[in-house]
């Protein structure tokens, strides 16, 4: 069934009736802050509230790792894993349509709410292999942005990985592109002493997820394997930095960083770190050793299928 939260349409025909995850009370407060406050006061509160969750679920700089794409008014997104809606207005700014998909209720509703103003998205409640299989339309534009990690949650299959890229890719248009976002497990600031960011561990990802089920993310190497297997013809590695989550800088193969750029290292807001060594300094060494698109922090890749073709 569809119901209206301002102009935003939220359809629950596949929501299982419960929220299978949830980042506890906070969720509570965000959906407070985005009922009562503008858009243009999220600044004044993340620096009054000073918590991690509410700085990165409402920062605009977390748009950034979409406003670049070249997508037009005449482009319809599909956004999968929208949680609480951190990109779904710059995607509704800049797209004819944005549909998205999220497995939880209370995660729709703060996107809703925080978007109530915008009239061309639909939240779509449920898991994503339920709805995948009922979607009709095909799109410009994919979007799985941090979500691409978790695809042993969302996929019920031996090769999880490559079956969620098949299925998302599946419901491009000619010619449309899929949009993947995720840390790189041999980021920089992994070796340098910040912890796993889903894990808490140090050096979880580095010594290959030893300790966790459920959740990888992946070098270069890695995710250009899963591609050329998944049948993707076409690809471009982006570099954001500090990390995709709060992209202050947006790189690519055509335009690395320089020597000295890369200065802001130390923006740990979620957990303790350890500091083993200067990752400007290290970042320097890198880039004169043309290694900085393996050590970048975190992936943007965008991708295309040769039977997507126009």
């Amino acid at each position: 069934m569809s119901k209206l939260t301002g102009k935003v349409t939220l359809d629950d025909t596949y929501y299982p009736g419960e929220d299978l995850y949830t980042d506890g009370e906070v969720e509570d407060e965000l959906l407070e802050i985005v009922t009562n406050y503008p858009e243009s006061a999220y600044n004044q509160v993340i620096a009054q509230k000073k918590d991690w969750a509410i700085l990165y679920h409402l920062s605009h700089i977390r748009g950034n790792i979409v406003e670049w794409l070249p997508i037009t008014k005449d482009d319809t997104v599909l956004e999968i894993g929208s949680g609480c809606g951190a990109v779904t207005g710059t995607l509704s700014d800049k797209a004819k349509k944005v549909d998205c998909i999220e497995l939880s209720m209370k995660r729709s509703l703060i996107n809703a709410n925080r978007n109530r103003e915008r009239d061309n998205i639909t939240i779509k409640l449920g898991n994503f292999q339920t709805v995948e299989e009922n979607l009709t339309q095909q799109y410009d534009w994919i979007t799985l942005i941090g979500v691409f990690e978790y695809a042993q949650g969302y996929i019920q299959s031996d090769a999880p990985y490559h079956d969620f890229l098949k299925k998302a890719a599946s419901h491009l248009r000619p010619g449309g592109h899929l949009v993947v976002a995720i840390e790189n497990r041999l980021g920089l600031k992994y070796f340098a002493g910040c912890t796993e960011d889903h894990t808490g561990g140090l050096f979880e990802g580095i010594e290959g997820y030893r300790n966790t089920k459920g959740i990888r993310t992946f070098s270069r190497p890695e995710l250009e394997k899963i591609m050329e297997e998944t049948g993707v013809s076409e690809y471009e590695f982006y570099y954001p930095y500090p990390d995709y989550k709060l992209p202050l800088s947006i790189y690519s193969d055509a335009y690395l960083p320089k020597l000295g750029e890369l200065r802001t290292n130390k923006n740990n807001f979620d957990r303790k770190r350890l500091q083993v060594f200067d990752e400007s300094q290290a970042f320097d060494g890198i880039i004169e050793s043309g290694l900085f698109p393996q050590f970048s922090n975190s992936f943007l890749v965008i991708m295309k299928w040769g039977d997507n073709d126009e």
